[in-house]
């Protein structure tokens, strides 16, 4: 079972603040993902900026997303 993230805000240094159905919020690093596939287009800040939630969990608008079990599990405490 995974949480469904609710809202998500783009902070300094590639982190994201992330909201998840059970209210918990957490703080993902995206800095390891950018070196990977299309995570690279995120070092544009303009595009890492427009992160959004999709259906559970978040997308970019170059389509890049990630599972929400894995932004849950690598997540830290808000």
């Amino acid at each position: 079972m995974y949480l469904a993230i609710v809202d998500v805000k783009p902070l300094q240094d590639y982190k994201l603040l992330l909201t998840f159905e059970n209210g918990e919020k957490r703080t993902f690093d995206m800095k390891p993902y950018l070196d990977k596939g299309i995570f690279r287009e995120l070092k544009d800040e303009k595009i890492f900026k427009t992160v959004r939630v999709s259906f559970d969990s978040i997308e970019w608008s170059n389509e890049a997303d990630i599972d929400p079990e894995v932004l849950y599990e690598d997540s830290v405490v808000y």
